[in-house]
């Protein structure tokens, strides 16, 4: 009689409950014992937050019990993860003091805010006149502020990279600057971007049209600002050199950090990150344990879509390392972003860790429907379309028509 072996997934967020759909198809319900681990029972579309400050979604729009989406034949534990013990392939629990012990591991914690670690961000004026809009508390309580907001400066700052969904802040401001319009008070609010980035993106062409959207409606853009504290006093954030901003309203994308269980298993970096070879996925030091998702320090977009590309890379690799193969898959680093830009209009990049956003068609070449880096009615329709693809596709491990690897199909060079 065969011994059952144990792969244990740590995260049921969006990465780990798709692994945990694609390999209990995969792997052998007699041999394998499939376990998850998260200590919050709420599942949250996050790409959802962006609208609820603007009314666009509510609450309840962006939450699901995680046990819809879990498969059955997988264990499910909602506990606190106190650390692994990588050398023992264990993991412990605080519920109970109980222990995992696993022959494969994957890591996929995600990454929070972590607003304390800027100085004064989370002060006296938290949730008063600075808010974040990347956890749900944040966003909701930034939509009952604007009900009655009279306008003033709307500074929007992110803090330090890497965060989550890196176009989140430009369309932030970009439906501020529609939500405002609308409201007949564009006029009396100042909006500004403040970004320790070069520019509006990272990549020249995707930051030439982004940058053109800010100017077309008279969005302010400071770059390369590294902000060291917040003055709740003044209304005033400084950078490391004493530069200011004045605020009326701070919209704040605050530091992004690991787990603080990677921190006390000792197998992160200083932001808590798994070192992560960027295209086997497996972890650095570590031959049975792999990371997907924003857990992982690969460089690329910490964005739902990486996570659904390297779910296919990372469902393969792990086969390879059962059967005792060389990898056989390699990650590429595929983004795929649809940005809103306001008033029912939107546009889409799709890139990887080599070739920057291109003009084009996608996903069918001279097809499209979608049009990369143009602003069209049909890239809003994908943004807004992706949240029952999420649901109802993306979320239960089910093959999407798009390809993991970045197709040069329909781009332009």
């Amino acid at each position: 009689m065969k011994q059952t072996k144990r792969l244990v997934i740590l995260g049921a967020g969006t990465a780990g409950t798709m692994m945990a759909n694609k390999l209990r198809k995969e792997l052998d319900r007699d041999e394998w014992e499939i376990t998850i681990v998260d200590q919050v029972k709420t599942h949250y579309y996050q790409p959802g937050f962006l609208f609820i400050p603007f009314g666009i979604y509510k609450k309840e729009d962006v939450i699901k019990p995680k046990s819809d989406f879990l498969p059955i034949g997988v264990n499910v534990i909602f506990s606190e993860i106190d650390k692994i013990v990588p050398d023992e392939n264990k993991v412990l629990l605080t519920e109970g003091s109980r222990v995992l012990k696993y022959d494969f591991l994957i890591v996929a914690t995600g990454a929070k805010t972590a607003p304390e670690e800027t100085e004064g961000l989370a002060g006296e004026l938290w949730y008063k006149d600075i808010f974040d809009f990347y956890t749900i508390v944040g966003a909701v309580a930034l939509a009952d502020y604007f009900k009655t907001w009279k306008g003033g400066k709307l500074v929007i700052n992110v803090t330090e990279i890497p965060y989550k969904c890196p176009v989140a802040p430009l369309e932030f401001a970009f439906l501020a600057d529609a939500f405002f319009t609308n409201r007949g008070m564009r006029d009396k609010v100042d909006i500004t971007l403040v970004t320790p980035l070069s520019g509006a993106f990272t990549k020249p062409k995707a930051t030439k049209l982004l940058s053109s959207l800010l100017e077309e409606k008279n969005i302010n853009i400071i770059p390369d600002y590294n902000i060291a504290r917040v003055d709740n006093k003044e209304k005033k954030i400084y950078d490391y050199a004493d530069q200011e901003v004045a605020f009326d309203c701070l919209v704040t994308v605050p530091t992004n950090m690991g787990d603080a269980m990677v921190a006390r298993s000792g197998m992160g970096d200083d932001l808590n990150f798994i070192p992560t070879d960027k295209h086997t996925l497996r972890a650095e030091n570590h031959e049975n344990i792999f990371v997907i998702g924003d857990a992982a320090n690969i460089p690329t977009s910490k964005a739902g879509s990486v996570a659904h590309f390297a779910g296919e890379i990372l469902t393969e690799n792990l086969m390879c390392a059962i059967e005792g193969r060389p990898f056989t898959a390699s990650f590429d680093g595929h983004a795929n972003c649809y940005i809103v830009t306001g008033n029912g209009m939107g546009t889409l990049i799709d890139f990887n860790y080599d070739t920057e956003p291109l003009p084009g068609t996608f996903p069918l070449p001279g097809v499209g429907p979608f049009g990369l880096l143009k602003v069209t009615r049909m890239n809003h329709y994908g943004k807004m379309i992706f949240r029952w693809m999420y649901w109802h596709i993306l979320l239960k491990g089910k093959e999407m028509p798009i390809s993991s690897q970045m197709s040069m199909a329909g781009k332009k060079l």
